[in-house]
Order: C-alpha cells, then structure tokens, then sequence
C-alpha cells in the first residue's frame, strides 16, 4: 500500500487480418428474406485503438500508516549497528595498539639486559685478567649472553608481528612502516599529570570510563543508555512491535477512491490513427471501493502468535545481555583498580630493583661481592621493569574494555587519527 495515488496509463493497437464476422437472421437486413435464412455480418474494422488512464487513491489503509513509522525504526537499527560495528573496530585497534607497545617494550628490556651483560663480561674479563676473578665467572657469563641474543631475535619478530597486526586493524598496508607512541615503561599512572604528553595521550587512547570517580551503579546506568548491542535489540523489539500492529491492522477496513478515463477508436484503411471524431468513443468512471477481510483461515492469527514469541525471546536477550554488563562492568572496575595498584607497586620495585643492581655491581668491581650477586641482581631488575610494564599494559586493557562495556567506546578512528597528526602514528 501507499498514502500516495497510484497512476497508470495503458494503450492498445490491433490490426485485424481478418475482422469477426457472426451469422443474423436475413429478415433483419430483408423483410421478404426467409426466417430460417442466416448472413454473415462482419463486427469490427482493419484498426482498433485504445488508450487510458486510471487513478487510485488510498484514503484509510491502517497498515501504510504503521509502515511509515517502522521505516525510522528500521533505520535506527541499521545506524546502531554501524555504531556498534565501529565501536568494536576501535576496540580492536586499541587492543592492537596496546599489544604493540607491550612487545616493543619486551625488545627494548631485552636488549638493555644485553648490553648490561655486555658491560659485566668486560669488568669480569678486566677482573679475570688482573687475578681477581674466576674463568668460571667469565665463562658464566659468556653462556649467558649467548642465551640472550636468540631472545632478542624472537622478540623482535614478536614485535614486527604485533605491528602488522596494528597495521591489518586499522585498514593499512601490513608492509608499511609504523613508529608508536608512547612507552609502557615511563607512564606514570600515580600521578597521571607528570606525564610527556605523548604518554597523556596515550592514556586518553585507553578509554576514560575507568578513570572517572563514578561508581560501578552509575556506569551500569550509563551501559544501559550507551551500550551498543542493548540499544540495537531494544531497537529491534520496537520493529516487531510495529510488525506486530501492522499484522493486527489486517483486521481493519481499506478504503479508496479511484477514477479511469478511457478512448475507443475503430477504422478501416487507410490508417488514420484514432480516426474521426465518428469513429472514437470515451469512457469516464469514478467510485469508491471498500475491503473488508473476513476470514483468511486463521493465517493473521499465526503470524501475530509468532510476532509476539520473537519479541518475548528478545526481551530476555535484553535483560540478559544487562545482567552480563552489569557483570563486566564490576569485574573491569575491580581489575582497573587492582592493575593501577599493582603498577605503582611495581613502579616502587623498578626503583628498588636498579639500586639493588647498581650497589652489587659496585661491590663487584671493589672485590667485595660475587658475580652471581650481580647475575640475580640484573635478573631481579628485568623481571622488576618488565612486570612494571605488564601492570601498565593490563591497565590500560582493562581500561579500553571497560569503556566498551560501558558503551562509551569512540564511534570512529578519529582519536586514532589525531594521534597520526600529532606524530603518534607514522
């Protein structure tokens, strides 16, 4: 149905190759002719046209009036779907971005553990020449080395690997080159203001829902409002509502009004298209028609039964899919705030750490302390910057999924975009 007329037009051309001829009684024609005595008389001429118009006009059809309000509910649900589809690609990227760093900053510790080895196996060889170290000491830390250099080899393999990943989410040639920005290792995350401003944004990347004083009550509210897949299911149940009224809108009375203008025209040759005002004739009517159904043999009861159980099924995908955001929602806030904790906790063993490795290797050089004494001191301090800039990166994760499970996840690359202008993604 439409709220608009319906038009058309038609037109018709026949040429008779031989014109209907039917048998009438002769005494028509002749008065002395006998009564059982039949002539052919020939009906119609060598052209016949025709043309017309008709229009149709809707003027109460319950179900076109409906369809007109679901057509902005439909596009709702295809916008909220683009929305939660670019929220997700952002995500991803995030994620990506973050994944990154991570391994990056896993070749960057590696080598600096190398070049600290390096450093070491020269004092000890000094030591070993002038008589006051072992060759075993030496030798220790040759073995050492040696075990370290295959490392550096599969982290950075690791990191080129993260960076085509990087690459592929954001849309780019995998083969291109990519500087990040930022560093794991020097964001601060106790005092967020003493950050370069490469790291503040970087810390702007991961998403601002956790870094807010709201309470996990509040952002379930937000979630509610914001989240993507809730927003498009309650979208979907308005769809089925409005199916649902135009299905019981078959129950109702149409009602329209229509008209049909018509031309007639018949000739024998020679052909003169619609011929003289004698040989056309035309034809107008106007009425008004009504439908009423009565029975269709239970079929809009069916569907309507039907119509009812698919939005029952989606209101229990609602409430569950808000029992599982309130679910996520508490479990990322507890994991924001457990990985800030363990960061600055880490931060502190960093500190302690490099001292720790700075007075062993002293005592070394002085002969007062062992080579092994700066072994587990360089070990203590890699693992100490390490699982520093894994706190950082499980924050920053646990940051960005909590902003999508909030719902507050950027809708485009734009954030991502400004990084690029600003020198963040070459």
């Amino acid at each position: 149905g439409s709220v608009l007329p319906n038009i058309s037009t038609n037109a018709r051309y026949a040429r008779n190759i031989e014109v209907q001829q039917a048998f009438l009684p002769a005494f028509l024609f002749d008065d002395t002719a006998p009564p059982d005595l039949l002539v052919p008389v020939r009906f119609g001429s060598d052209n016949t046209w025709s043309a017309g118009i008709s229009v149709e006009q809707p003027l109460f059809e319950l179900d076109v009036f409906i369809g007109l309000g679901a057509a902005s509910r439909f596009r709702a649900v295809e916008n909220e779907h683009y929305r939660g589809t670019a929220q997700r690609v952002v995500s991803l990227v995030r994620q990506a971005y973050f994944n990154a760093l991570l391994a990056a900053e896993e070749v960057r510790l590696t080598r600096e553990t190398i070049e600290r080895t390096r450093q070491s196996l020269a004092e000890t060889q000094g030591l070993n020449r002038a008589g006051l170290a072992s060759n075993y000491d030496v030798l220790r830390l040759e073995v050492q080395l040696s075990n370290l250099e295959p490392n550096l080899l599969r982290a950075e393999q690791r990191a080129a690997a993260a960076a085509r990943t990087l690459l592929v989410e954001m849309g780019l040639d995998p083969r291109a080159d990519i500087a990040l920005e930022g560093s794991l290792n020097e964001l601060d995350l106790e005092d967020p203001g003493t950050n370069d401003p490469a790291n503040a944004r970087l810390l702007a990347l991961a998403g601002t829902a956790g870094t807010t004083e709201l309470a996990p009550t509040d952002l379930n509210r937000t979630a509610l409002e914001q989240r993507s897949d809730i927003r498009e299911l309650r979208l979907n149940a308005d769809v089925r509502q409005a199916q649902l009224a135009s299905q019981r809108s078959e129950y109702f009375p149409k009602l329209s009004i229509f008209g049909s203008y018509d031309i007639t025209a018949q000739q024998d040759d020679p052909l003169n298209f619609f011929g003289s005002s004698l040989q056309r004739t035309t034809a107008a009517v106007v009425g008004m028609r009504v439908e009423l159904p009565i029975f269709q043999g239970f079929q809009r009861a069916a569907r309507m039964s039907q119509t009812r159980a698919v939005i029952d099924q989606i209101d229990a995908q609602v409430r569950r899919l808000e029992q599982q955001a309130s679910s996520d929602i508490q479990t990322l806030t507890d994991q924001v705030g457990e990985t800030r904790l363990r960061a600055i906790a880490q931060r502190r063993a960093v500190e302690q750490a490099e001292r720790g490795f700075q007075i062993a290797s002293a005592e070394y050089r002085e002969g007062v302390g062992s080579q092994l004494q700066v072994t587990d001191a360089e070990v203590a301090l890699r693992q100490s910057e390490f699982n520093y800039a894994q706190a950082v990166y499980d924050y920053l994760t646990a940051l960005a999924s909590l902003d999508a499970a909030v719902g507050t996840a950027p809708e485009s690359l734009a954030e991502l975009d400004r990084l690029e202008e600003t020198g963040g993604l070459n």
